[in-house]
């Protein structure tokens, strides 16, 4: 029986929906799926794992703060006790400083913020991009124990009405915690789980005028703001918005790069997004390469029409 080890990231009893993707794909390869979920929170969370995958849960309790080394201490022993053959999670924040302490101690090697998984008795693969994602690489692996990370919004969610089994055991300690969290803006949307992104550059000149890509995502709905590097390094925006190499990397549905010329730093960042829709007054801008629909003109002229369309559809929807 093929056994999944998924560490479950959660916030107030509620599971982050790039965990519920790592779970949806362990499901599609294991006839058992263990989710290892832990601080405030986590029996609530436990509860409701089952309609997403998990056929047991482990929940690590009694730790005052989050300790990454601890947890990957607690994470390696479930993947031991009950003998899994992979062991995923999100590649979040957390998941990128966790899975490569739980890959340490299982002395496997660590495959980062795949597209795509595939997990057989006979060796395991994992299809990730390279080279700032200029390079899509498949790669064979025949550890004992498969350790990766996947990317979010990539897998889908798996929907299954199941009662989880659920055991409970003390968080080992970790020279390492995580003391405080500065939380980011209620309702606000993260750029990397947001199924919409609409992110601005330089080619809106100046940060005021970002307002208009706030409007257009209001109008889209279940859409979050990015920005470029460049924006973020003038102080326009915050650096949880920045999209690339050096920023956050995306995979939404939907993309939308507005006054972005689409250097190859930026592009590292979101060329596996579903759809790429450019806005740019430069027609041999790079990023026109990539984009599957491009507008040539004035982001200040396109936005406010855009969104007024967007309404307009809406509008006739309901």
């Amino acid at each position: 029986m093929t056994q999944i080890v998924v560490f479950v990231e959660q916030s107030r009893g509620a599971a982050r929906h790039a965990s519920l993707e790592a779970l949806g794909a362990a499901t599609t390869s294991a006839q058992q799926v263990v989710a290892v979920v832990t601080g405030p929170g986590a029996k609530e969370c436990a509860a409701g794992l089952g309609a997403f995958g998990a056929t047991s849960v482990v929940v690590l309790s009694g730790a005052q703060h989050y300790s990454p080394d601890g947890t990957a201490i607690d994470v390696a022993s479930a993947v031991r006790t009950v003998g899994a053959k992979a062991c995923l999670a999100a590649a979040t924040s957390a998941g990128k400083d966790l899975m490569p302490r739980v890959a340490a101690l299982l002395d496997c090697t660590l495959f980062s913020d795949c597209t795509a998984v595939e997990l057989a008795s006979g060796g395991h693969r994992a299809v990730r991009p390279i080279l700032a994602g200029k390079v899509i690489a498949t790669l064979d692996s025949k550890a004992p124990v498969f350790c990766a990370t996947l990317r979010p919004n990539t897998f889908a969610v798996a929907k299954r009405a199941a009662q989880p089994q659920i055991s409970e055991q003390p968080a080992s300690p970790g020279k390492v915690v995580v003391t405080a969290v500065a939380e980011k803006v209620a309702g606000k949307l993260d750029v990397k789980e947001a199924p919409i992104v609409v992110a601005g550059g330089r080619g809106l000149k100046e940060p005021d005028n970002f307002k208009l890509l706030e409007d257009l995502a209001a109008a889209l709905g279940s859409t979050a703001v990015g920005a470029s590097r460049a924006v973020v390094d003038a102080g326009w925006r915050p650096h949880s918005e920045q999209i690339g190499q050096t920023g956050k990397t995306v995979s939404p549905q939907l993309y939308f790069a507005v006054g972005i010329s689409g250097a190859i730093q930026h592009l590292a960042g979101m060329r596996t997004s579903k759809t790429i829709v450019a806005i740019n007054k430069d027609a041999a801008a790079p990023i026109f390469k990539v984009a599957d629909y491009g507008i040539v003109g004035d982001a200040l002229e396109v936005l406010p029409a855009l969104t007024a369309a967007v309404k307009q559809v809406r509008a006739a929807q309901r």
